[in-house]
């Protein structure tokens, strides 16, 4: 069986396995063999250089409603973080974009970045110097309205979001021990989410053994990205890096497993469905020897439930169309 069809099968249970309630309130689904098709499709675009210069030919070809203030979402990382993206880099493309600022929030798992002073000294630590960053819930939350949300009515995130016009979600792609992957969905439902009011919605309930994992818990994290994206509408573009992906996340430190697939190059989208569908089929068609390890840290956290149930939300169009530069 081919890479893509085991992909489709995972998507099928997947879903299922969503709930009776999920697919009550569903869009039409897009994107796969036999779906009918209700909307265009996505552009995602490609580059297989990875530097701040191809993320800035990237963005060019997405930012047409990016204006006013603008919030740019990148994951900074847990001290001495081996695998996030460079800051350097970073410090590059953010030159080149106007009245641009950094955003995090703090964290809810146990780690200095619990509070803004913690977070403010792990930037020193991994080389965030070169422009303030917004710890966006340093001064509390706010809560946005899920529209169609089952699990959910409302994400609360970091009261700063408020006061952007537009965001860039600038994702390192890789695996992640709960969510499966982590791409630019996971970047900005968990990212953009206050500790105690949106990472803990999306996360509860805690059992004895920890978080709960597995498709209830990642409709919820689809539900939380779903309310910043209608926040935002056409002010919101996204890039995925397809480089350094261990199948931990760069919230695991310098605790994170040693890459075992190779760099695959920059995305950029308009439609976060589609940049992070475009991520997933790549590195599923990689060879066994290359993908096997990220590809069962997806599969055992039900990873591809984050695509399905984007779906079912109608937050974009699996069907993309990809565009090499």
């Amino acid at each position: 069986m081919s890479a893509y069809l085991s992909r489709r099968t995972f998507l099928k249970s997947g879903s299922a396995m969503l709930g009776a309630a999920a697919v009550a309130g569903a869009m039409p689904l897009t994107g796969q063999a036999g779906d009918v098709q209700t909307a265009p499709r996505a552009k995602v675009y490609f580059s297989r250089e990875i530097s701040p210069a191809a993320m800035l030919r990237l963005y060019g070809r997405i930012n047409q409603d990016i204006g006013g203030k603008i919030a740019l979402k990148v994951h900074t990382g847990e001290p001495h973080g081996p695998n996030i993206l460079p800051p350097a880099w970073i410090k590059n493309v953010q030159e080149h974009i106007p009245n641009s600022t950094i955003v995090e929030c703090n964290v809810l798992y146990d780690s200095p970045r619990q509070t803004t002073e913690g977070h403010r000294q792990v930037l020193k630590t991994n080389g965030w110097t070169f422009s303030d960053v917004d710890i966006m819930d340093a001064d509390g939350d706010a809560p946005l309205p899920i529209p169609g949300g089952q699990q959910l009515s409302e994400i609360r995130v970091g009261k700063h979001l408020l006061n952007y016009d537009s965001m860039i979600v600038l994702t390192h792609f890789k695996g992640h021990g709960l969510a499966g992957f982590g791409g630019s969905l996971k970047n900005i439902a968990i990212g953009c989410s206050s500790p105690q009011g949106g990472k803990l919605q999306i996360h509860h309930p805690r059992t004895e053994k920890g978080w709960e994992l597995g498709p209830a818990m990642l409709q919820r994290m689809v539900e939380g990205g779903c309310g910043i994206t209608s926040h935002f509408g056409k002010r919101i573009v996204y890039l995925n890096v397809l480089r350094n992906m261990s199948v931990d996340c760069d919230c695991a430190g310098a605790r994170a497993a040693a890459p075992t697939a190779p760099d695959l190059g920059i995305l950029a989208s308009t439609d976060i469905l589609a940049i992070d569908q475009a991520s997933i089929d790549m590195v599923f068609r990689l060879p066994a020897a290359q993908n096997q390890d990220l590809i069962e840290r997806i599969t055992s956290r039900a990873g591809l439930c984050q695509l399905e149930y984007m779906r079912l939300l109608g937050m974009g169009n699996s069907d993309y169309e990809l565009i090499a530069l």
